[in-house]
């Protein structure tokens, strides 16, 4: 798994401290999850995604660095990649984590499984 561990480690900075957060390995690189839900996640070959819901899609889309996330063919929509430069500063990085999070924030906590038993709660 290649893993891009300095994005890593500035979503965990934007993140740490924040309640419900945990880490799981997705999509070959390290997702952030939020109350059990993926909110987002990054690795070296497709750098950061974002989960912004269905709504909030084509909006997102419209943002300068944002296209859509699409690993098989087949877009998934609520679901974006952010380029590098649309995440260049903290400022930036830290507005997409927190629309990944007021999308997450709407839905149902997730109840842990056998197959979520092995993420991380952020440290």
């Amino acid at each position: 798994m290649a893993l891009d561990e300095e994005l890593n480690q500035r979503i965990r900075d934007i993140v740490g401290g924040r309640k419900g957060i945990t880490k799981t390995k997705m999509f070959g690189g390290l997702c952030f999850m939020h109350n059990g839900n993926m909110m987002c996640g990054c690795d070296l070959k497709n750098g950061f995604s974002v989960r912004v819901g269905a709504d909030a899609y084509e909006a997102a889309l419209q943002e300068k660095h944002a296209r859509e996330m699409d690993l098989t063919g087949v877009p998934l929509k609520g679901l974006v990649f952010v380029e590098p430069e649309g995440i260049r500063t903290k400022a930036m990085l830290t507005q997409w984590v927190d629309r990944g999070m007021g999308f997450t924030s709407t839905l149902p906590t997730k109840k842990k499984n056998k197959k979520r038993a092995k993420n991380k709660t952020l440290k």
